[in-house]
């Protein structure tokens, strides 16, 4: 058996290669190229340099959505991963049901992002309503933390399982060590659990970094970047330069900010990756 796969496995991996090269590296470069041009459709291209790039830098709503973004990313990246933390130490905890809260917490990540963003809609403009407040089509303010609670609500329960699988890796005998030295709960989580979570803390921050970062069918079902693109996040931003704004120029001005996010994006989850992994120890 182990021979064959030896002989026989680029035939194997060619299906996957293939699918791989014609599904992202072909479209990623024509992606790149088109950036650098003005266009309607893509057989139909003329190149103009850095054009379609100085534009968009210079887009006072790009600016403005990737700043909004920026806030975005660190507040739900904090909120999602210290809940889902506590959340996962609660749980490990010899509670009796634990299972199925488990279950019941991981759901919402089983929900896509359009249907999560129209419920959460109407359960927040309800809220709203109320309390006599205007709707989050209406209020940036309310619209933004909307997005924080629902990418919140979607996301804790996935980080939950990862975190709960870290700590339940964590060997026993680090912890009854701890207990002989007489470490109480904090100073176990501390100096126990919390340094032997690193590989998890690591995956759980990549995941909500770019999850944050990208996020898109949430905000266009939530707010749709209302009121005034105001609540509008930077994959929103694109999605209307692209297809919303008329005119051959803003097909590449929209292609330029793609690439731009894409840099921006592996920028910042390799120096997260690279501050994280520092941290982790060898058990």
């Amino acid at each position: 058996m182990e021979k064959a796969i030896k002989k026989y496995w680029p035939l194997f991996l060619l299906p996957t290669l293939a699918a791989f090269v014609i599904g992202f590296i072909i479209p990623f470069v024509q992606g790149v190229y088109l950036s650098f041009c003005k266009f309607q459709t893509v057989n139909k291209a003329t190149f103009v340099g850095v054009l379609n790039y100085v534009k968009a830098v210079a887009d006072p709503l790009f600016s403005q959505s990737f700043w909004l973004t920026v806030r975005f990313t660190v507040v739900s990246t904090l909120v999602i991963n210290l809940f889902a933390l506590t959340v996962a130490l609660l749980l490990t905890r010899n509670i009796k049901g634990t299972n199925l809260f488990r279950t019941v917490y991981f759901m919402p990540n089983l929900i896509g992002g359009i249907v999560l963003g129209y419920i959460w809609q109407i359960l927040l403009n309800c809220a709203l309503t109320l309390l006599g407040k205007p709707l989050l089509a209406l209020n940036s303010t309310y619209g933004y933390w909307g997005l924080i609670i629902l990418m919140a609500w979607q996301q804790i329960g996935y980080m939950m399982i990862i975190y709960i699988a870290g700590l339940q890796s964590i060997p026993n005998d680090y912890m009854e060590a701890a207990k002989i030295d007489g470490a109480n709960s904090w100073q176990t989580l501390w100096n126990v659990k919390l340094p032997n979570l690193m590989p998890s803390i690591t995956i759980c921050l990549f995941l909500t970094l770019t999850n944050s970062f990208k996020l898109f069918d949430q905000n266009l079902a939530l707010t749709a970047g209302e009121p005034a693109h105001a609540s509008e996040l930077i994959a929103l931003n694109i999605y209307n330069t692209f297809y919303v704004r008329s005119g051959a120029q803003w097909k590449g001005i929209g292609q330029a900010k793609a690439v731009i996010f894409c840099i921006i994006v592996v920028i910042i989850s390799l120096i997260q990756l690279k501050a994280t992994r520092s941290k982790e120890v060898q058990q």
